[in-house]
């Protein structure tokens, strides 16, 4: 990788207990299955495969992201490695739904309501959070922590959850309100982005295999 690359690696946690099940989790502070912790470790075979390492991790307050790190960071031997957490790169808040199951919430409240609730930008859960509300706690952090580090030339891995970082996409990918509901991340699949000097971004790539 040229020295002067700008490296940012996005990275949905593993599977969790409660994707599993099948749960609206939320804060909710779950670990991962076994397969999450292969999805984990897998994510850091394909990252030593490609030659990527890095200078410093950021991760969420919750474990099911810490521990998704801690997996990837062991297969690259990069145990160790200077790490932040902050609670800005939670999961949605899913409010009243959190512990429901999606079946039965699509039955009590219709398969519409749920996708909105799930989907929209702007359409809160019940005592939770919108997307909107989540971009507006996780691009800050992001703008004031992440982003100086890449710029400045660290190589930075990015552990956290689906909707935290589909806010973060939002702004690297250009999407809008209208198109993100559409992206979706996968669990344990790392997204290598590299960025110009100004922050725009100059190639990016899913690592499937």
């Amino acid at each position: 990788m040229p020295a002067n690359d700008r490296l940012l690696v996005l990275l949905r946690h593993g599977q969790s207990e409660w994707n599993l099940k099948n749960l609206f989790t939320g804060w909710r502070d779950v670990d991962l299955t076994p397969a999450g912790v292969e999805e984990a470790k897998e994510a850091g075979r394909r990252l030593k495969a490609h030659g990527i390492t890095f200078d410093l991790a950021f991760t969420s307050a919750l474990i099911r992201a810490q521990h998704t790190l801690d997996l990837t960071l062991a297969e690259l031997g990069q145990t160790g490695l200077p790490e932040s957490r902050d609670q800005a790169l939670n999961e949605r808040d899913y409010g009243d739904l959190v512990g429901l199951n999606k079946d039965d919430a699509r039955k009590k409240w219709g398969e519409e309501q749920v996708h909105k609730w799930r989907r929209s930008y702007d359409v809160e859960p019940p005592g939770g959070e919108s997307l909107k509300d989540t971009v507006a706690r996780a691009l800050p952090y992001y703008c004031q922590n992440i982003l100086p580090a890449v710029l400045g030339g660290k190589r930075v891995l990015v552990a956290a959850h689906g909707n935290s970082l589909r806010a973060l996409v939002m702004v690297l990918d250009r999407l809008t309100p209208e198109t993100i509901p559409n992206m979706e991340l996968a669990t344990g699949v790392p997204l290598v982005y590299r960025l110009k000097p100004d922050s725009t971004v100059a190639s990016k790539e899913i690592l499937t295999a």
